[in-house]
């Protein structure tokens, strides 16, 4: 089973978007949980549970987990994660917590949450990284999506010696179509 399915390789690597670029990875030791939401308001919802590599692009983080797991993989676009914290527990090891926005028949659900804990090195440059390249996503995102909203300016079209020149009547307006009038 695949959550916010990845396309996978021969060699269990994920297979790239068009013009992505692999920001950071964690070769191994990687431990993701993923806890979703019960549907109903009684239930206590579930929990999947994996070991594996986890790859940070310049457009989502990837999880692919060892064979026989729970799951097989994951993948949360940047801009779908809604909050992120770091963890430094007491007793324990730090840890990174992120709220995904579920894509459509992804799988997930709304207010699903992932775990993320390294086993064998530091998360903090992990995270630091994380973070800036999901800010990075998200002002590209919205520049994008403002660029869109621009409408082209279009410039009157040079005035030729073919084309009438316009009168000083108020029903005719100032900036003709070329040959108006003719």
């Amino acid at each position: 089973m695949a959550l916010n399915c990845a396309m996978i390789d021969d060699y269990q690597n994920p297979v790239p978007l068009p013009h992505e670029v692999t920001i950071t990875s964690v070769d191994s030791g990687v431990d993701l949980t993923v806890k979703m939401p019960s549907s109903s308001p009684s239930g206590s919802g579930s929990s999947l549970k994996a070991t594996g590599r986890l790859w940070v692009t310049d457009q989502r983080v990837l999880f692919i987990s060892k064979p026989k797991s729970s799951f097989e993989s994951l993948s949360v676009p940047l801009h779908s994660i809604l909050s992120t914290k770091f963890m430094q527990p007491t007793f324990g090891a730090n840890y990174l917590t992120f709220e995904a926005k579920p894509a459509p028949e992804g799988g997930l659900k709304t207010g699903t949450e992932v775990e993320v804990r390294f086993k064998g090195q530091a998360m903090f440059q992990f995270v630091a990284l994380l973070e800036k390249t999901r800010e990075r996503a998200i002002y590209m995102k919205r520049q994008m999506a403002q660029d869109e909203d621009v409408l082209p300016r279009y410039d009157s079209p040079a005035q030729s010696s073919s084309v009438v020149s316009p009168s000083n009547d108020a029903t005719v307006p100032v900036e003709n179509p070329p040959a108006y009038g003719a």
